[in-house]
């Protein structure tokens, strides 16, 4: 059995979890300090400072002092600065809020979480600071591409219990999407295969094996000569799973930029968002055990496509 990991022993701070860095064995750094000035170069000076003002703590919080030992093999936990990031010009909207759970109405554009470029401009770390609740969590993540119905706990205690049901695929989730109108296709049809995505890559791939990756489509209706409006319903959670099963059926997602060929597309370009909704949300809740059902307020084809 899986050790858990024990809690950070520094609180969110600012929307902001501390940054949990792992310290390698096999560095010739005779303190703590040298090991993250030569690690983080650029941030030598706030470093210093932070560890002078014991804001850098071991995984049992207790500071790290300027003449600490590099401590091999052990954990560091600090508050990094964050990037600098242009605001998303898009908002996110509250569909429900309990004393359990925040369920909202998730942008185009939007990241869930912090990664990468974006850590300030996240579903999460906005509500965090917006609704003053430090232990929000998301229960399962939606692509930044993507909008939609997500859902966050509120609570610590409350992660487990909610993650878990989206890990035993015990909560059902329906989807909508624009795409080409096929007439040669027959609907509704469920499309099974193998998906991977391997580290590095940006597109997953449909491979030889055992099937991990099952979605139900059928057409909603017609737009207009050549497009049409979709219902995805999918059975597994793998990486792209949708888009790669749309495009398998030679009707890719408007305004996507990976499937079926990668377009180069600029972080700040949102003229041309995919046009894939997490339209519906259906929960067995693991407090009451009554199934909570949540609908997107969003139009892939109207004014807030």
């Amino acid at each position: 059995m899986a050790r858990r990991r024990r809690p950070a022993p520094l609180p969110v701070r600012d929307g902001l979890n501390p940054t949990r860095l792992a310290l390698p064995h096999g560095v010739a750094h005779a303190t703590l300090v040298d090991h993250l000035v030569a690690r983080f170069p650029d941030d030598a000076a706030r470093l210093r400072r932070v560890v002078a003002a014991g804001e850098v703590v071991d995984e049992l919080g207790r500071p790290y002092t300027l003449a600490s030992a590099y401590p091999a093999g052990g954990l560091a936990y600090l508050y990094r600065e964050p990037p600098r990031e242009e605001r998303v010009p898009f908002e996110v909207t509250v569909l429900h809020r309990d004393d359990d759970v925040v369920v909202v109405d998730k942008p185009h554009f939007l990241a869930s979480t912090p990664r990468g470029a974006w850590v300030a401009e996240t579903v999460l770390v906005r509500l965090r600071r917006e609704l003053d609740l430090p232990e929000l969590s998301p229960a399962h993540r939606l692509d930044r591409l993507t909008a939609g119905v997500l859902l966050l706990t509120t609570r610590r205690e409350l992660r487990g219990p909610y993650q878990r049901l989206f890990a035993e695929r015990r909560v059902r989730k329906v989807y909508e999407a624009v795409a080409p109108y096929r007439p040669d296709l027959t609907l509704p049809v469920d499309v099974a295969n193998r998906l991977e995505k391997r580290h590095g890559t940006l597109q997953a791939q449909v491979v030889a094996g055992e099937v991990n990756a099952v979605t139900h489509v059928e057409m909603v209706e017609r737009l207009d000569e050549s497009r049409a409006r979709y219902r995805l319903e999918p059975r597994t959670g793998r990486t792209h799973q949708l888009r790669v099963h749309m495009a398998g059926l030679g009707a890719p997602i408007e305004g996507d930029d990976l499937y079926p060929d990668v377009r180069a597309v600029a972080p700040d370009d949102y003229s041309r968002p995919l046009r894939l909704l997490a339209r519906e949300l259906a929960i067995p809740d693991p407090v009451t055990g009554v199934v909570r059902t949540f609908v997107s307020r969003r139009s892939l084809t109207g004014p807030e496509a």
